[in-house]
């Protein structure tokens, strides 16, 4: 079952004109190729959500990376100096 392109109603699958309006439906060959394309659509974007999440996850370990460092370089500061007469 599908449904008009134009007013929505239900109609049964390879009608050629909807019932309720005349409009013109799309072919089962247009209908094949749409499917096809969305479904390339829908990887690629997966695929750009993988590589964002990798993205973001290696952000994530360098910006840890970096605090340690700056913890590090803290710590080396608070070592070298200690005031006098204690």
């Amino acid at each position: 079952m599908g449904f008009c392109i134009n007013c929505g109603n239900q109609h049964q699958d390879g009608v050629r004109f909807c019932r309720f309006c005349g409009t013109a439906q799309p072919s089962e060959q247009l209908l094949a190729r749409l499917r096809a394309e969305s479904e390339q659509i829908r990887l690629l974007v997966l695929q750009m959500q993988q590589q964002t999440n990798a993205q973001n996850d290696a952000y994530a370990r360098l910006e840890a990376m970096r605090l340690q460092a700056e913890a590090a370089a803290r710590n080396q500061q608070n070592q070298q100096y200690r005031p006098p007469g204690w």
